[in-house]
């Protein structure tokens, strides 16, 4: 592996991020809530950080797959590093443990939160929460490769490598093209959210932080109460739908918004994820009803769907403590916690396509019992399914199961109870932010041990860019062809001019 490339494009996202920081400085100032010093202060140091690595270590090119994944794996754990400092800066959060949590949440667009009152933060710390969402959402490196020529080299590995599920779709000849146009697609939704939230009622702060939670997936709300603080049916329903939206394949939008409806209407994986949303929801409206017939019914399928739609797409917004229904309502809400979103949205978990293909799989080995000389084949549309892409969702099934029983072990272990530690693991794993009992909808994570914050963090980390990227790193075949990391020389002495020179800086920049 080529350790002074990782180095160095690492460097480059830190600049790129530290960029961002700058973006709630506005907001700081219209507010005059004194966070001016902290976001400058905290973009400096993303800076200094990212100048640092690239001063240090020289680009490479050729960069593979290897390399891809270790990029993608580093550049969360920075972002989130970096994404920490205005809350420990600030003093809003004492204990950096703390901030990194709500960091990496943000990022990652899990939504879990250790705060107890979301109200406290200043206006331009909670816009800066949205807005690690919406940078993390559709990915900062696909941002990068989007607007900036930075990753030109390997950035195909890293797209690849970042962009969730089993299969990859391109929308351009080139990948920056096509890094582009999910990014066009992601911004022109998330101006729409946003001024219909704004027609709902809301002003624009609380429209534009919720429009980057939404479209993220996030669930990050400016209220404690979430969503329920706006007691607005019209303001679900819109969440409702742009939830709906962003747990769907965005390349499907981008086939809409070109007028190529037949592609979206034959898409597998969209039928299978909307039926999944109806019929939870009607068996939550039907359980719901039967155990409070006084209750409004119509009330009873609003809060459903809005549930049903904030946990399929690990979103974590809130309007109904969901505890206080039937157990099957419960059972049905951790199997979707699970199943999240489709493959290339912003939603987390397992993916609808391929708990589609785990489907068609068992089905295919009960007719070859069947039929054991029939040549039968799994097809997604009208397309077949390799055999290795099987191969690799079943490995992805068992590694997911590995690590979710691992995780809870380790944080029940720590003197969480069971229902708590267990459902903390599904909902970090699966980037949904709400849990059980004391991490529940009404409840946060700022009570649990300091080691149990530590695995979770863990859990969203290894979740986010999917597990196999980052266990991958730990296996001891990874490294075994990595190169120890070269650093650039400067020579203060070097009188020569033209191409002599160049020739001379380049073998200087690779000396190991």
């Amino acid at each position: 592996m080529r350790t002074s490339g990782v180095l160095n494009l690492l460097g480059k996202l830190l600049m790129v991020l530290s960029l961002t920081l700058i973006v709630p400085i506005p907001f700081s100032l219209y507010y005059d809530d004194g966070m001016l010093r902290t976001f400058v202060l905290s973009s400096l140091i993303g800076a200094g950080c990212g100048g640092l690595l690239l001063l240090l270590f020289p680009p490479e090119e050729d960069l593979g797959y290897r390399e891809g994944f270790a990029i993608v794996t580093l550049s969360w754990l920075a972002m989130a590093l970096l994404g920490a400092l205005p809350f420990y800066i600030s003093g809003e959060i004492p204990a950096f443990i703390d901030c990194y949590f709500e960091a990496m949440s943000g990022f990652t667009t899990t939504g879990s939160t250790i705060l107890v009152t979301v109200e406290v933060l200043p206006k331009s710390l909670l816009f800066w929460r949205s807005l690690t969402h919406w940078l993390g959402g559709m990915g900062i490196i696909v941002l990068t490769i989007a607007i900036m020529p930075l990753l030109k080299v390997g950035g195909t590995q890293l797209f690849h490598a970042e962009m969730p599920g089993p299969t990859k779709d391109r929308l351009a000849p080139r990948i920056q093209g096509t890094a582009r146009i999910l990014w066009t697609v992601y911004v022109f939704l998330t101006v729409i959210e946003m001024i219909l939230l704004m027609a709902g009622g809301m002003d624009f702060f609380d429209a534009i932080c919720h429009a980057f939670a939404t479209l993220a997936t996030g669930g990050f709300s400016t209220h404690t109460a979430s969503i329920a603080y706006f007691d607005s049916a019209y303001v679900e329903g819109v969440i409702i739908v742009f939830m709906l939206l962003a747990g769907m394949n965005f390349t499907l939008h981008f086939h809409a918004m070109t007028g190529n409806f037949r592609t979206v209407i034959k898409n597998e994986e969209l039928r299978f994820y909307l039926a999944i949303v109806l019929l939870s929801t009607l068996i939550i409206t039907v359980a719901a009803t039967l155990a409070d017939p006084a209750a409004n019914l119509a009330k009873h399928f609003r809060d459903a769907l809005f549930i049903v739609s904030t946990i399929i797409t690990t979103t974590g917004f809130g309007t109904v403590d969901y505890e206080l229904w039937p157990p099957v309502c419960l059972m049905v809400i951790v199997v979707l916690m699970f199943i999240g979103g489709c493959a290339g949205s912003t939603s987390g978990g397992i993916k609808d396509v391929r708990i589609l293909l785990l489907f068609k799989y068992a089905l295919l080995q009960l007719r070859r019992l069947v039929h054991p000389h029939q040549v039968q084949t799994i097809k997604l549309g009208a397309t077949r399914v390799p055999q290795e892409i099987l191969i690799a969702i079943l490995g992805f099934f068992a590694l997911y199961l590995v690590f979710f029983f691992l995780a809870s072990i380790v944080v029940t272990a720590t003197g969480v109870d069971i229902l708590t530690g267990t459902s903390a693991v599904i909902t970090t794993l699966s980037n949904v932010g709400p849990g059980f009992k004391v991490v529940g909808p009404t409840q946060n994570f700022s009570t649990l041990p300091e080691l149990a914050k530590i695995v979770l963090i863990i859990c969203i980390e290894a979740a986010t860019p999917e597990i196999y990227t980052v266990v991958v790193l730990l296996t001891p075949a990874f490294w075994r062809m990595a190169r120890k990391p070269s650093l650039r020389t400067f020579s203060l002495y070097n009188k020569q001019s033209g191409p002599a020179a160049r020739a001379t800086a380049s073998k200087d920049l690779r000396h190991e």
